[in-house]
């Protein structure tokens, strides 16, 4: 029982317009999020946002250690945290108060929680992380509380359903904000028109990919962008200067999570199609 980090720096635009894909994907993919009986995170200084995720095996539990970044005595002492569980039924233990998760079910937990433990050695607990200054409660969020939103066609192959899980209106928090897309049958583009938002950033966790499909994510500023390839439980973590959009070989869901300077959802600015390049 572990658990495991890296530190991610966060980079100039104009210095990512010189990175090859090796150094895109050093940069901002995440790898790798889930192995057995460990937690890993990956702690960016963009936002200081945290990616990682929590795999249990059977007959034990993981205590989700602080880590030195932190500089904390316990690891939700400045922070908050939001729990989407992307596999089979699991419990996670918020101070002696145990919640049951099943197959995207949502957690929140304010800051100040000193012990949080993850079990079940079906689930998999994606995890997200922002800075806190302020105590919000701690709250399970089911798929049928999330506000959904249905956005797209299959005319233009983006035909897709939004479940706002984690977001003001549903859960009261700070700055974190999570949400699950899910793609139908037919439909491959994501966030089409593409958009960046320079007051907050964003990470997407993509899953449900078949194994012999893959994900074609598209990131840089809106003129001058990039792309590198995802296959499933793999997240790619966003600056607030880059678009964050993707195309699939096939059909898939993806969890993004948002943090910076405030909570309004719809605060995006807009680039048309015609504009990208």
């Amino acid at each position: 029982m572990a658990v495991t980090y890296e530190i991610r720096y966060a980079g100039h635009p104009e210095d990512f317009k010189g990175y090859d894909t090796k150094r895109i994907r050093k940069e901002f993919l995440v790898e790798n999020i889930f192995e057995e009986g460990n937690i890993k995170l990956v702690y960016s200084y963009i936002d200081r946002y945290i990616v990682g995720g929590a795999k249990p095996i059977e007959g034990e539990r993981l205590f989700l250690e602080t880590i030195d970044p932190l500089k904390a005595d316990y690891f939700l002492e400045r922070r908050e945290l939001g729990i989407i569980n992307v596999g089979g039924k699991g419990k996670v233990t918020v101070d002696d108060q145990v919640y049951e998760l099943d197959y995207k079910d949502a957690l929140y937990i304010g800051r100040g929680a000193k012990e949080v433990y993850f079990e079940g050695a079906e689930a998999f607990f994606y995890i997200n992380s922002a800075n806190a200054h302020k105590t919000y409660p701690t709250k399970k969020v089911s798929m049928g509380e999330a506000n959904m939103i249905e956005l797209g066609s299959l005319k233009t192959s983006n035909d897709r359903k939004i479940n706002q899980l984690l977001i003001s209106g549903v859960v009261e928090t700070c700055q974190l904000q999570m949400g699950m897309t899910e793609l139908k049958e037919g439909s491959v583009w994501n966030t089409m028109p593409a958009h960046t938002h320079s007051r907050r950033m964003e990470a997407y966790f993509y899953f449900d990919v078949p194994e012999d499909q893959a994900i074609c994510h598209f990131m840089g500023e809106p003129r001058e962008t990039r792309h590198i390839w995802l296959k499933n439980h793999e997240a790619v973590i966003s600056p607030s200067w880059s678009i964050h959009s993707a195309a699939g070989t096939s059909n898939y869901i993806f969890i993004w999570g948002m943090a910076g300077e405030n909570l309004d959802y719809s605060d995006m600015d807009i680039h048309p199609i015609p504009s990208l390049k």
